[in-house]
Order: structure tokens, then sequence, then C-alpha cells
């Protein structure tokens, strides 16, 4: 005897609000909420006050006629998002990966524990390191290796090479992620495809590059689009470590909203200029989806039989 099709619709209305219900609720309150109420605010002339008086696109006109800065934080963004992700995120977290797969399993788990404790660690302790490293004097511990250990001439990070500076204090954290997905995703590779390429003469470069790479191309794909799309927003070591500064030279896109709108207490601005921020994520998720062709990626594999 079989249920009634009102039946099975109703426990499938039901099954769905149990399993997709508590998601789509956070999703509408932690994303698509902030998105329309920043949408609303953009249109204003809200500031410290939180007074509202018109409704106006003045501040989209002052994105494009007088902020000066605007350009070179958006600048700075690219440089910022590229190279972080390039040398750390995908590259180093690669390297980490393949290493600490090719090793013993004891040590290579100890030395995927080691890069993972910057991690778990608090932002403000993170920052607080790096602020004791780059320290200018001889109490920094990098000038205590270059002076002490090397005799050579110290240096300051801060004001010689800012931009530098961040993109290596963000990609050493960035790249745990991408080390720990790598890792997961070597190790599902089946063992006889490395039997067959060994047996066939190939070294350990052939391997990699010929079975290893085009068996994660999943994990890369991924980790290159939703690195991009966090360092896009993510501004806090940055924040933590340089303020911005020497000078805006380390002001990156998101640093300059927050700025804006709560420093400034210019907050439909920085609404404003936090719009455009979405559009542009938007926008590079978009083209790196066509890019990496994710659609034919995320398809279930298929077995044909002929």
């Amino acid at each position: 005897m079989t249920a009634a099709p009102s039946a099975i619709k109703a426990r499938q209305g039901l099954n769905f609000a149990i399993f997709m219900g508590p998601a789509l609720i956070l999703l509408l309150l932690f994303f698509i909420a902030p998105v329309l109420v920043d949408l609303s605010i953009a249109f204003t002339d809200m500031g410290r006050t939180l007074d509202v008086s018109e409704v106006t696109t003045k501040n989209f006109v002052r994105m494009v006629t007088r902020d000066a800065r605007l350009s070179k934080a958006l600048g700075l963004t690219l440089i910022y998002v590229f190279f972080t992700l390039a040398v750390f995120n995908l590259t180093f977290g690669l390297v980490l990966a393949l290493v600490t797969t090719a090793v013993p399993d004891r040590l290579g788990g100890f030395f995927r524990a080691i890069w993972l404790l910057p991690r778990m660690s608090p932002s403000v302790v993170y920052a607080l390191l790096w602020a004791w490293t780059i320290d200018p004097t001889k109490n920094g511990l990098l000038n205590q290796i270059l002076v002490g250990a090397l005799g050579l001439e110290p240096i300051d990070l801060m004001n010689d090479a800012p931009l530098m500076l961040i993109v290596f204090a963000n990609g050493f954290i960035g790249a745990s992620m991408g080390m720990v997905i790598f890792t997961s995703a070597i190790r599902a590779i089946p063992e006889h495809l490395y039997h067959a390429a060994r047996a066939d003469g190939a070294g350990g470069l052939a391997i990699v590059w010929h079975v290893t790479l085009p068996a994660i191309r999943w994990p890369l794909s991924f980790i290159t689009v939703y690195q991009t799309l966090s360092l896009l927003v993510s501004f806090e070591y940055i924040w933590l470590i340089t303020d911005g500064g020497p000078f805006f030279d380390t002001t990156v896109y998101a640093l300059y909203v927050y700025k804006r709108a709560f420093q400034n207490g210019q907050y439909a601005y920085g609404a404003a200029l936090a719009l455009v921020l979405v559009v542009i994520g938007i926008a590079a998720a978009l083209l790196m989806w066509r890019l990496f062709d994710m659609q034919r990626l995320l398809q279930a594999p298929r077995i044909e039989v002929s």
C-alpha cells in the first residue's frame, strides 16, 4: 500500500524544513539581511548621529569624482590579493601538503600541527608576535638575527616594505588552510596511480605534475575561489599590525571601508563603499566559476561501459 501523493509532499516539505530551515534562516539573517541594510544606508546621508535627511546618490558620485584615496586602496587590494593567494595560499600551501604527505605520518602530522598554531591562536596574539618580529630596534626578532647572528644592518619592514609585510603576515596563516585541504585530497588519490607512474619510470616531479595535480584540480579551484573572496574582505591582521600605514600604504579596500564608516563616522559613504565591494566579490566569483569550469568539476563522476 503506497502513501497518498499529498502525504508524500507533506513529508518532503517537513524534511526540507527540518534539514534546510536552520541553514536558510542563518543565510537570511547573516548574509542577505546585512546586504539589504547596507543597500538601504548607501543611498542616504547617514552620519555619526545616525540621522537620515535625504535619499541620494551623492555617495557614489563622491567615489568617482572626489575620493583620491579610493583608487590607491583598490590597487593595493589587487596586489595584496594576487601575491598572497599565488605565493602563499596556493603555492606554499600545496608545497606544505606535498612535503608533509611524503614524510612519515607522525612527522608530517607534527609539522602540520605547527603550521596550524597561528590559525588557532587569537588574532591579537598573532599580530603581537609579528610586531615583535619586525620591531626596527635591536629588540626585534628579525634584527636580532640579522645584526647579532649575521652581522648585517638592521631593517625596518614597517616603513621600507609595508606591503610585503602584510602579504607575509596574512600568507603564513592563510597557507595552513590550503595545506589541510590539499593534504586530504592527496591522501584520497588511489595508490595504484602512483605505483603505475613509478613502474613507467616517472620521477618525483613528473608524478606530482601528471598524477597529483590533475587529481586535486577541484581542491585547487576551491581554494583559489574561496581565498580570493576571503582576502577581498578580510583586514583584521592588517589593522592590528600596521593600522593601514604608514601613510595609507597598507590600507586595502576592506580596511578603507572600515575606517571611513567607523572611524570617520561616515556610515552612508562606508555603506556605499561596502556595496561596491559586494559587487566586486560577486563579479570575481562568477569570473572564476567560469574560468575554472566549476560546474563540470561539481558533476558526479560517470561510469561509462562500452
